[in-house]
């Protein structure tokens, strides 16, 4: 790089980039994922629950913790399982209903300290299924006292875990069009911020793409951020 380089206002970059990362598709998600857990506690015998996705990229797949409400998630040791272990396992697996009595006495469920500090004693864990076919995940709802659950609580529960089903593949799709059209939106903001960076300081423009691609690589942020914040920088003084 030459001399006149844009580096004097890395720092002002560096500002407007903090804004663009605090709205993400991700955090999107998350909220989404917070809110389905929050709707289940409200049902009348659930005291806490938890939301587990299946992560499609692991081989072999694994189910991740994702949500929680009501539980310390700090005690939780397992949140991350291969479809084979634990009853979020068993319940992903065979794609139904599980009902535990008392889960400090059952052989397959792994987080017996964890319910034994939070007063956990029965459960029922339901799959999370679109259009009965795709498995998403298992969401799970516990009791601090021993509890019968009856098939009414329990199709209540698994129309909830439809639901979110439901919530979760239209976000998913939401977010893979918003990605796709990201794509081609990164290609021409990185010229015009290529553009602005040539003309205010007299560098060629594949030097200027060069800048924003290194800076990208150094901060670990989106080139896309990175164009953003150029363009919303103020013009300098005269």
């Amino acid at each position: 790089m030459k001399n006149n380089s844009p580096t004097p206002f890395k720092n002002n970059i560096q500002d407007i980039i903090k804004i663009s990362k605090a709205i993400s598709y991700e955090n999107y998600i998350d909220d989404v994922l917070n809110l389905i857990v929050t709707v289940t506690a409200t049902i009348p015998c659930i005291k806490m629950c938890s939301l587990w996705l299946i992560d499609k990229k692991e081989k072999p797949w694994k189910i991740c913790l994702k949500a929680s409400q009501g539980i310390n998630t700090n005690l939780i040791q397992h949140r991350s399982l291969t479809l084979k272990r634990g009853v979020v396992g068993l319940v992903a697996t065979r794609k139904k209903p599980l009902i535990i009595a008392d889960v400090l006495k059952n052989r397959q469920f792994k987080e017996k300290d964890m319910a034994q500090k939070s007063g956990i004693v029965s459960m029922s864990g339901v799959p999370i299924v679109y259009k009965g076919d795709t498995l998403f995940g298992v969401l799970n709802c516990f009791t601090t006292k021993p509890y019968k659950f009856s098939k009414t609580e329990v199709s209540l529960m698994s129309k909830v875990a439809n639901q979110a089903a439901i919530t979760i593949f239209n976000t998913e799709l939401m977010v893979r069009a918003g990605l796709a059209k990201e794509e081609l939106d990164t290609h021409d903001l990185l010229k015009r911020a290529s553009k602005v960076i040539m003309q205010q300081h007299k560098i060629a423009t594949d030097e200027a793409s060069n800048w924003i691609q290194q800076y990208s690589n150094t901060l670990c942020t989106p080139i896309r951020h990175v164009a953003e914040a150029i363009l919303l920088m103020p013009p300098p003084m005269p």
